[in-house]
């Protein structure tokens, strides 16, 4: 079965949380002035932004939904 945009993005948005939590106890293991100390924290830096981009698309498409659920009257409708 195919799931919606919105089911996906959920998916997406668990998968970068489990790798951002990955990443930082990785970079609390890690020597702090060491090169992948600093490549971690570029990472979760990334994660983060990747996260915020997710979360919108998700957003917009549960607001979509809803409005697809409502009743528009024809007069509002564009013609063909």
């Amino acid at each position: 079965m195919k799931m919606s945009s919105s089911g996906q993005a959920g998916q997406a948005i668990e998968l970068v949380l489990e790798l951002s939590a990955d990443a930082q106890i990785t970079r609390r293991k890690t020597p702090e002035d060491s090169p992948a100390f600093h490549n971690l924290t570029g990472a979760i830096a990334a994660y983060g932004k990747t996260l915020a981009i997710l979360k919108a698309l998700q957003q917009r498409e549960e607001f979509y939904s809803i409005i697809a659920q409502c009743e528009v009257p024809e007069r509002i409708v564009a013609p063909s």
